[in-house]
């Protein structure tokens, strides 16, 4: 039987998830997140559980409040390269959960790299 998008979705994210933790090398995690309306992204350090910076199309400061379009993650990658760099986090391993690299998850990850991380 056919697998649904959801469990095609979920069997992506988990292998992705997967392979990162094989060779993390304690580096923290990029984790991106997209909905139909907004997308968000977080650094997480997963040894202490928690996250070091965050962004999201849901604040003002960064004018794309309710987009979700390849300018807003541009926009969003660039905010969370420099929060990032604030905390003192230079490297981390980019977790595209079960989203395909193209379109506005590449947009962010490429201004992210642009803005000084490293991935």
């Amino acid at each position: 039987m056919a697998l649904t998008k959801r469990e095609l979705f979920q069997k992506r994210r988990l292998r992705v998830r997967n392979k990162l933790r094989k060779i993390t090398d304690g580096r923290p995690r990029l984790s991106v997140h997209r909905s139909s309306k907004n997308i968000s992204v977080q650094v997480i350090d997963d040894v202490k559980g928690v996250t070091l910076a965050a962004a999201s199309s849901l604040e003002k400061d960064l004018g794309v409040v309710g987009k979700n379009n390849v300018e807003a993650a541009a926009k969003i990658g660039a905010a969370i390269a420099e929060r990032a760099k604030q905390a003192g986090v230079e490297e981390v391993i980019f977790d595209r959960g079960g989203f395909l690299f193209h379109g506005k998850i590449k947009a962010l990850a490429d201004a992210a790299r642009e803005g000084g991380l490293k991935f």
